[in-house]
């Protein structure tokens, strides 16, 4: 149980990022190839955020 918060929290920290700092928590987009796209290009920032901090450990 404990392992499977720990999970949760790091899943969760990424889907409030791109809802707070991406912009995704209202879509611009109708049809979902583009809503895709936009949640993919959205992650991979979060993970160039992230880098720094990644490569500091």
């Amino acid at each position: 149980h404990a392992l499977s918060q720990k999970h949760r929290k790091r899943i969760e920290e990424a889907f409030g990022w791109a809802k707070t700092v991406g912009g995704m928590a209202q879509t611009v987009y109708r049809r979902i190839e583009r809503v895709r796209s936009r949640f993919i290009l959205t992650m991979v920032a979060n993970n160039l955020a992230r880098l720094p901090r990644l490569l500091a450990a």
